[in-house]
């Protein structure tokens, strides 16, 4: 039995921006993203039952997302370039510019490296988020976060580290 539909707009007026944002990172493209988004919500609403509770909507949302933006790029390899034509605002105009290079930066990272990154920083989510959404240990994401960083930095070195 599905879940009410009123979880259905509590998901679109709390998650939706967030889901929009990892699946445009993942696939980078609005239109694909659009269209994962609304199969996350899909899958999830027709799955609502075997929902859990161990972890929030939001973590376990953002799981059912990242599968499907995986199966996307499974399905359509082309879709796995460095085009970055289209460039999601993360912050305000005045830094969009070096928010743009850093997220070519970031886009040019495995995406093992990217994910991590991204829900982290862009999400907020906390380590232990991150193992229930990626399904990992919490040691492999610290890893992951480490490497990460410590490959931006490299790239960056000079423009935000002053090395």
């Amino acid at each position: 039995m599905p879940a009410n539909p009123s979880i259905l707009e509590h998901w679109l007026q709390n998650y939706s921006n967030a889901l929009l944002k990892t699946a445009f990172f993942y696939l980078k493209d609005t239109y694909l993203a659009e269209d994962a988004l609304q199969d996350t919500l899909l899958k999830a609403y027709q799955n609502y039952d075997a929902f859990a509770g161990k972890s929030s909507e939001k973590t376990w949302l953002t799981r059912i997302l990242i599968n499907t933006c995986k199966s996307y790029l499974r399905r359509n390899s082309h879709l796995a370039t460095n085009d970055f034509t289209i460039i999601d605002s993360f912050a305000a105009p005045e830094t969009k510019t070096e928010d743009e290079d850093l997220l070519k930066t970031i886009w040019q990272l495995p995406i093992k490296y990217k994910e991590v990154i991204l829900l982290y920083y862009y999400h907020e989510y906390k380590t232990k988020e991150i193992t229930q959404i990626l399904q990992i240990p919490i040691s492999t994401v610290s890893v992951r976060l480490m490497r990460a960083k410590e490959t931006l930095r490299q790239q960056w070195k000079g423009d935000f580290y002053d090395e």
